[in-house]
This record gives structure tokens, C-alpha cells and sequence, in this order.
């Protein structure tokens, strides 16, 4: 019977316990909700699009190449009797380079020429007695012959002994060598590279959506690594066909080196300008926003902000240049892109861009 009433009292002070807290927050302020801003124009910076004149300069990796490139070997095979040029040094075109041992060629050029003198011996007394009729044309013929293959047979050898010296194909420098004298040589030998580097060679690959903007004789610039110095080249060759696994084109160029600062095999930083435009609608790069299909910007347009796609052809660090979607004389929102919408009510801050 005491647990009943136990139960009972716990069951009232819990009741009692609940309404007193219901009473009190019932009497307790809600702070009521901020009114919404949503419809309050956004603030934000925009530019007035005005005509401005534009060059098209794009930028490129190359390389610099050596005007003329050679691996100096004998076409003959035989002891290196003597080295006549000195590493890193300029030499001058037919100078003498190295020279093989020739000795053995030279026995056999004295032996060619004794047969060549008697074979010529022969054909001469041939002629007189055909003249005289002693002999036949066929025995006459032979003997000619005879004389012929002889002199060949001298040639021969003196082409092979002009062989023996190496001699350098064009004016250049050349480098380190990798023989020393009284080693054996062979044709697959390579002695040294010789380089010619005053003008140098400037390759590099361009898009093949420039190439009806790139021309013989155009003129470009260009930089090479530890160096802000800007060289001039001119273009001299064009490859006339697209790479199918890049979709560019080779170009090559030409720049003075007289003073040999440019080196083969550096890096070139090249920058070739194309057309250019008097009229060209220019937006800051800031603007231009990334979407699915494309590009957009936002515009003023009667209060608010309008997405507009737009067609951007080329683009400098500083501004873009758009083909379609803005025309000269729009305003063009430059600031808050990220929180903007379309048809958000903006207040627009006119400001400059260079």
C-alpha cells in the first residue's frame, strides 16, 4: 500500500516539475528572425568594354640547334699517325683534322702506277701496228683496255690515300675529342663533333590552328634559361606537314650568334607574335568564368547580372579576347563572380583596366 502512494507522489512532483518549465519558457523572449536581404542589390566592380588595339603574341617552347652539325669519323680504317686540331677551337673549312697511316696505300700506288706506265707502253705500240696493220683490232682493243683499267686501278688507290687525312667539311668549332694518336681507327669511330653556331638554329612546334598566321621571313623573339637577354630570329622554314600525334607544326629560325652566347641544345622561350587587331573587345581575365559548355561572363543589363556565354579566342595574362557574346560598350562584372547569379540586382562601381 506504501509503494501505491510512493508512485503517486512521484508522478506528482514530475507533473508539477514539467509545468514549471512550460511556464517559464513561455515567458521567456524569442529573438525574433533579421529580415531577409535577398532583395538588396549586390555591390560589385565592373568595366565599361571599350576598343583597344591587340597583339597577338603566343608563347612556345624550342631549342636551339647548331647551324651545321657533323661527327667527324674516317672513312678509312688505320693507325691515327697524327691529331692536327686542338679541342674547342674554331677551325677553317678543308683545314686538316687528323691523318691515318698511309704508308701501306703508298706501296700500292707505286705499284699501280709501274702497271699503269706499262699498260700504257703497250697500248702505244698496239696503235702503231694496227696502223700498220701487224695486228688485229680486237688485239689493239685489248690492249686499250688493258691501259684503261689500269689508270682506274691508280685512281682508286689515290682517292683512298686522300682518305687518310680527315679534313674539316665547313668552318666551325669543334669539340672534345675521344682518340689519341697511335690508336686504331675505324669508320665507326667518332673523333668529334664539329658545330657550326654563328647563326643558330631555333626549332620549335606551333598549333596547327595558328598556321595560316605563320609565314617565311616572319620575325620572332625568344630567351634562354639563366638569361632575361631577348634575341631576334627570323623564321626560314616551315614543315609542311601536321604531326598526327601533336597537332603543331615545326618551324625553324634563324638568329645571329657572333658573339656565341647561344649555345646548342639550351631552351628557348619563344614569343611569335601574329595578327593583329585595331578593334578588339578585351575583358580583364578575371571575368571570365569556366563553365560546362564553354565560357561566361556577367554583363549589366537593366539593374542586374546577366550570364552571357561568350567565345574567347586568345588570352594575355591580363585580359581575354572575346569573339562573341560581348560587344563594344557592354559593362562587364569583374568582382564577386563566385557568389553572382543570373538575375541578381547589382549596384556596378565603374573602374579602369589597363
Amino acid at each position: 500500500m506504501r509503494k501505491k502512494y510512493i508512485y503517486v507522489a512521484v508522478a506528482v512532483i514530475a507533473v508539477a516539475f514539467v509545468s514549471y518549465r512550460l511556464t517559464r519558457n513561455d515567458g521567456a523572449k524569442v529573438p525574433a528572425p533579421e529580415p531577409s536581404r535577398s532583395g538588396a542589390p549586390m555591390e560589385v566592380n565592373g568595366v565599361v568594354v571599350m576598343p583597344r588595339e591587340f597583339s597577338n603574341v603566343i608563347t612556345l617552347s624550342g631549342s636551339v640547334e647548331p647551324n651545321e652539325q657533323v661527327q667527324i669519323r674516317s672513312e678509312v680504317p688505320g693507325i691515327i699517325r697524327s691529331l692536327t686540331f686542338k679541342e674547342g677551337t674554331m677551325v677553317a673549312k678543308g683545314q686538316s683534322l687528323l691523318r691515318i697511316d698511309d704508308s701501306e696505300l703508298q706501296a700500292q700506288l707505286i705499284q699501280a702506277q709501274s702497271r699503269e706506265k706499262l699498260a700504257e707502253d703497250n697500248e702505244n705500240r698496239a696503235r702503231l701496228l694496227l696502223e700498220k696493220e701487224a695486228i688485229s683490232q680486237q688485239e689493239y682493243d685489248v690492249a686499250h683496255a688493258d691501259f684503261e683499267t689500269a689508270k682506274a686501278q691508280t685512281a682508286l688507290i689515290k682517292a683512298q690515300l686522300a682518305k687518310t687525312t680527315v679534313r674539316a667539311p665547313f668552318s666551325g668549332k669543334i669539340g672534345l675529342r675521344s682518340v689519341s694518336e697511335g690508336e686504331y681507327l675505324t669508320p665507326t669511330t667518332v673523333v668529334a663533333n664539329l658545330l657550326s653556331i654563328n647563326p643558330v638554329k631555333i626549332l620549335f612546334s606551333v598549333p596547327e590552328k595558328y598556321s595560316s598566321q605563320i609565314n617565311v621571313g616572319q620575325g620572332l623573339t625568344f630567351t634562354v634559361s639563366g638569361s632575361n637577354t631577348k634575341y631576334k630570329a627570323e623564321i626560314y622554314a616551315i614543315e609542311p606537314g601536321v604531326d598526327a600525334a601533336t597537332r603543331t607544326i615545326q618551324i625553324r629560325a634563324i638568329a645571329e650568334n657572333p658573339e656565341e652566347r647561344l649555345f646548342p641544345g639550351a631552351f628557348a622561350r619563344v614569343e611569335l607574335p601574329l595578327d593583329r587587331i585595331e578593334n578588339a573587345v578585351l575583358v580583364p581575365t578575371e571575368a571570365v568564368v569556366p563553365i560546362q559548355n564553354g565560357k561566361q561572363v556577367y554583363k549589366l543589363e537593366n539593374g542586374i547580372a546577366k550570364a552571357t556565354p561568350v567565345e574567347a579566342e586568345n588570352r594575355t595574362r591580363q585580359h581575354v579576347l572575346i569573339t562573341s557574346g560581348i560587344a563594344l560598350g557592354d559593362t562587364v562584372l569583374v568582382s564577386g563572380i563566385m557568389s553572382l547569379k543570373d538575375g541578381v540586382p547589382v549596384r556596378v562601381q565603374v573602374v579602369e583596366h589597363d
